[in-house]
């Protein structure tokens, strides 16, 4: 009797596999196509007021797209020196950098205790 329900059971869980794998396979992501000469740079947030990473860098003649992705909590960037201002509802812009600094990338979205300490650097170096 039991190896008669062990069938079934593997039975149907072999077609709902089979037609899963036929019929309902999430689309892969699509990479967007760049322009020439314009790279991607991913700036994104966590909610234990993190980055992805300390320090970002460029240099000077560099064109990048910046984006912010909130992997956990909603966050937003702001880079005074660059007017840069990202978060849910711009979540990137294209820049190009024409001089040589560091900046302070900092959360502009009140998210929590550890709010203020929330900070990167984004280095741009001479070309």
């Amino acid at each position: 009797m039991h190896k008669w329900i062990m069938f079934v059971v593997f039975t149907a869980a072999a077609v709902l596999g089979i037609y899963l794998l036929t019929f309902n396979m999430p689309e892969k992501p699509v990479e967007e196509e760049l322009p020439e000469g314009v790279s991607r740079m991913t700036i994104e947030a966590y909610s234990d007021f993190t980055f992805n990473k300390e320090v970002f860098t460029a240099k000077v003649g560099d064109k990048v797209i910046m984006k912010l992705t909130n992997k956990s909590g909603v966050h937003g960037i702001h880079i005074d020196e660059l007017q840069v201002a990202l978060d849910n509802d711009t979540p990137e812009t294209e820049l190009e950098f024409t001089e040589p600094g560091e900046y302070e990338i900092y959360c502009s979205v009140p998210c929590g205790a550890g709010h203020t300490t929330m900070k990167a650097k984004l280095i741009v170096e001479a070309a």
